[in-house]
């Protein structure tokens, strides 16, 4: 979703962590750039410039570096009503979006669905993400994870007798999304 990320980034940094090599390094939480960090002044020095892969047949095998942590997609924390269906159905369920990122969507509702299930989802893009009011979305995606319902796992509770953590809630994936006017 290009839309999250809207101008420049603005950079927030991770603490200093410290590479395979022993130098210090910063990454930034938004957008992932790396930069170098003087523990001795503790100020980032310069940003690490990557090499990119040569387009020609590569002979060796040896593993290209890349960096040793990359940030999640920054969240929105929201309380937003969804509606969303398995593709191609005609059945509708009615959910509450709990964040939502660049990436997905984090969402509860009343029905479960299988990990890697294509589903539709309608909702209002906040204004944060769209800088409009009233933006309704369509959008395309895939479930990534699901949890049980409290209600499953109040079932589950009742047959084994031994209290199970964890909230209801899908994890979907965007992969496309168009604005309803």
């Amino acid at each position: 979703m290009d839309v999250l990320m809207l101008g420049r980034c603005s950079h927030e940094f991770s603490w200093p962590r410290r590479g395979t090599d022993g130098n210090y390094y910063q990454v930034c939480l938004l957008c992932a750039a790396e930069y170098k960090y003087d523990w001795t002044t503790m100020r980032r020095t310069e940003r690490v410039e990557h090499a990119k892969p040569e387009t020609g047949i590569r002979r060796s095998h040896a593993r290209e570096k890349r960096p040793s942590w990359v940030p999640r997609a920054r969240r929105l924390k929201l309380d937003l009503p969804l509606r969303y269906r398995v593709n191609k159905t005609s059945t509708w369920y009615e959910g509450v979006i709990e964040n939502i990122s660049q990436s997905g969507v984090l969402f509860n509702g009343p029905q479960q669905l299988p990990v890697n299930a294509l589903i539709e989802m309608v909702f209002e893009m906040p204004e944060e993400i769209s800088g409009q009011k009233n933006s309704n979305v369509v959008c395309q995606g895939r479930i990534m994870r699901a949890k049980p319902t409290q209600e499953d796992e109040r079932e589950k509770e009742k047959e084994s007798k031994e209290p199970e953590e964890g909230a209801g809630g899908l994890a979907a994936s965007i992969v496309d999304y168009k604005f309803i006017h």
